[in-house]
This record gives structure tokens, C-alpha cells and sequence, in this order.
């Protein structure tokens, strides 16, 4: 898939039931997504297919997720968006 392609792909899958969600997932998509190595990309995209309840918490501070490297990119986003 052409980067053009897969970047149009992520931002679809980045618009999410939550405004909070919309507003970590779309700038890092912008911003970051082309300094991401390809295993930090493969996490990137497990991280979008999990719950909006799950991602919210773990955005949120309310629950730590207990996967590592999806814990290690809510925190990269976290770091990268400075919200």
C-alpha cells in the first residue's frame, strides 16, 4: 500500500466516538506518523483497534495498559501531542 494510501487509511481508523480520542490520535497521524519506525507503526495501528472505554482510560490516566508496547505508545502520543 503507497504511504499516501496508508496514511489516508490511518486517519479514517483515527476518527473515533470521542473528541478526546479525535484530538491525540489525528495530530500524532500528522505530525509523526513518518518518524515512526515499521514496528512502532504495526503497534500504532493494534493500538487503533482497540475500545474507544480502553483507550480512554489509558489516555486519560485512569487505567494503565498492561500490554508493553501499547502502553509505551499511549505514552509516546502522550509525550508527542502534549496534551
Amino acid at each position: 500500500m503507497t504511504l499516501a494510501k496508508n496514511k489516508a487509511r490511518l486517519k479514517w481508523a483515527c476518527r473515533r466516538g470521542m473528541l478526546e480520542l479525535d484530538v491525540l490520535f489525528m495530530p500524532f497521524v500528522d505530525e509523526a506518523w513518518e518518524f515512526l519506525d515499521d514496528e512502532q507503526k504495526q503497534v500504532f495501528e493494534r493500538l487503533l483497534e482497540c475500545d474507544d472505554p480502553e483507550l480512554f482510560a489509558w489516555f486519560m490516566g485512569h487505567e494503565e495498559c498492561k500490554d508493553e508496547q501499547l502502553n509505551a505508545m499511549v505514552q509516546l502520543i502522550l509525550n508527542r501531542v502534549k496534551v
